[in-house]
């Protein structure tokens, strides 16, 4: 009876696993093709990638020219907050010592048996009372009009000051507020970006693009700087490029200006403050100052610009070269004009 038995059969783990391991192969197949036609998505190409990644970099370079700018303007606001706080601050010491000089002829008159009205009003606890009474003053003796009028003036000045302080601190609330989105904006690209490169080899990376170069490999061969800055429009131009020259494998970083590290118009920022001139912080800025000069006409220690918005800026260095701090993990380093699209340029000494 026993060689009649059925054989047995082994389940994999009963039918939910049979239901699994089915679904498993039928994903293979269609992932491999077992029906003779693949339906997996084919990856770019790294140049793809790249020029993916590069399109992400200069994203992120325009929301860092709007951050810088934001920052700028943060910035001045924090220091006129502070200005007039100090302002309002020493309006407020001369108050009290002018309350002072009318608290002791108070003291006399109140002794001789009367109290001025004008003084009344200077030494009441309620300043904008005094202000709304102001036709008392004119009751006051003619020997305190003078000082009377001088604290009515100073309490107005006082809220003046303040008010322009309440305007201050809420542009300041709002530069910030547009900070964080920009910083938020910038970060997000980079990411995106690095995310990207990630799929590639080292080698990937630094091929050349079909325009010619990558914005991420490896740097032109540099002109010697003495025969550059021979070639400058002037001393300050040239004491600009050699800064450029001595920071150059210095890494970008977004935002910096210095003096280890650099964003593109912080580079340049940097590299004209050495020389004595002082320029905007932001690229959109720094065309605009000194005199646009052709492409023909560069010479070394000209800002060079780039794409459309006037995200990018470098030095130029003369032989259709430049110096700047391309994008975010890489560094200063020397790379032909031809490398982004040429929007301008301006001599600024």
């Amino acid at each position: 009876m026993a060689a009649h038995r059925k054989p047995r059969q082994f389940l994999m783990g009963g039918g939910r696993t049979r239901r699994a391991v089915t679904l498993a192969l039928a994903g293979a197949a269609t992932a491999t093709g077992f029906d003779g036609t693949g339906h997996a998505e084919p990856q770019p190409a790294p140049g793809q990638v790249r020029a993916e990644a590069d399109r992400l970099f200069q994203e992120a370079e325009a929301a860092t020219e709007k951050y810088n700018g934001a920052k700028e303007k943060a910035e001045s606001a924090r220091r006129r907050l502070h200005d007039l706080q100090d302002e309002a601050a020493r309006e407020e010491d001369r108050l009290n010592s002018a309350r002072a000089v009318l608290g002791s002829v108070a003291a006399a008159q109140y002794r001789s048996g009367g109290l001025d009205p004008g003084l009344q009003l200077v030494l009441s606890d309620d300043p904008d009372g005094y202000l709304d009474g102001a036709a008392f003053a004119e009751r006051a003796g003619s020997r305190q009009n003078a000082a009377v009028g001088r604290v009515r003036e100073q309490l107005r000045e006082i809220e003046q000051l303040r008010g322009a302080a309440r305007l201050e601190l809420t542009s300041l609330t709002s530069r910030q507020a547009e900070l964080r989105r920009h910083k938020k904006t910038v970060t997000g690209k980079l990411d995106a970006a690095r995310r990207l490169l990630s799929r590639l080899t080292p080698e990937q990376r630094t091929e050349p693009t079909d325009a010619g170069t990558d914005r991420t490999g490896p740097a032109a061969p540099a002109s010697a700087p003495g025969s550059v800055t021979a070639q400058a429009p002037g001393p300050r131009a040239a004491d600009a490029v050699s800064y450029a020259y001595r920071k150059l494998g210095s890494p970008y970083v977004w935002g910096a200006t210095g003096p280890n590290a650099f964003d593109c118009s912080g580079l340049v920022q940097a590299a004209y403050r050495s020389a004595g001139v002082s320029l905007p912080r932001t690229t959109y800025a720094q065309i605009n100052v000194g005199r646009r000069v052709a492409r023909s006409e560069l010479r070394p220690g000209d800002l060079v610009f780039f794409y459309s918005g006037i995200t990018h800026v470098g030095l130029y260095i003369g032989n259709g070269q430049m110096i700047h701090a391309p994008n975010s993990g890489s560094s200063v380093r020397v790379a032909p004009l031809t490398e982004m699209p040429f929007a301008g340029a301006a001599r600024v000494a």
